[in-house]
């Protein structure tokens, strides 16, 4: 198996996983136990790095507004446009490839080399959507959500971390917070999300899916498939940006 993957290979399967399922009611019961399983349990991370990054931006903002003339509430603002901008979506995205994308590709890379697939296969089920389809769609559903809790924890992280080191006052915070706020942001972001959370959840299965050997063939794999989702996401980061803004 290649370090990059093969575009063709990749869109190939991604036919069979969006083709028709045999069972709808099988592929729903599955679809909330990826939710729960890769989205509903990202939640604490998500909540407790976003907390964390949102009170050491707000530091390094105010420790770098050295003009006296600069208002204080800027350093609300700086905390606010970094999250919605660009840690909540990109950065949270990158972890996250790490978290879930890794879990998806040791599962489904786990059932090809004991040959759990060939067994679906034999039965004349389409493994592919099957096993790809409902995580694919738990992840797409749930990155929104995520990046929307991160930027409240983020938040929440800043106004806990500025006022209690001296950095900035609540009153300033929570009006920079408030100041000049665009609504398309947030919308960006979200958008985004999707491509995001898309690739997290495909990239990964692919390496899964045509994974070959033993088990330390399917840990290669999973670096493999973490490495190149974070490549992609940088790209379509890059590519959204210039698109939508």
């Amino acid at each position: 198996m290649k370090f990059f993957f093969s575009a063709g290979r990749y869109f190939a399967l991604l036919a069979r996983v969006f083709s028709r399922p045999e069972r709808s009611r099988i592929y729903l019961q599955k679809l909330f136990l990826e939710i729960e399983s890769l989205g509903i349990n990202s939640v604490g991370i998500v909540a407790v790095i976003s907390t964390f990054m949102g009170g050491i931006i707000t530091l390094q903002v105010a420790y770098n507004m050295t003009n006296p003339f600069l208002p204080t509430y800027l350093i609300g603002l700086g905390n606010r446009d970094s999250l919605i901008l660009e840690f909540s979506s990109t950065v949270m995205a990158l972890i996250m490839a790490g978290k879930i994308g890794s879990n998806i590709t040791s599962e489904i890379g786990s059932m090809r080399v004991t040959e759990q697939i060939d067994s679906l296969e034999i039965m004349g089920v389409n493994s592919a959507s099957y096993l790809i389809l409902p995580k694919i769609a738990a992840v797409v559903l749930m990155f929104p959500f995520l990046y929307i809790l991160s930027v409240f924890f983020g938040l929440i992280g800043g106004l806990i971390v500025g006022p209690s080191l001296g950095a900035v006052s609540a009153t300033d915070y929570i009006n920079g917070i408030q100041y000049a706020f665009t609504p398309y942001y947030v919308t960006f972001s979200l958008i985004k999300s999707l491509f995001f959370g898309f690739l997290v959840a495909s990239v990964p299965a692919y390496f899964g899916y045509f994974v070959e050997g033993g088990a330390l063939e399917v840990g290669t794999a999973s670096t493999r498939a973490v490495v190149n989702t974070n490549i992609l996401i940088l790209v379509f980061d890059l590519i959204l940006t210039q698109l939508l803004f």
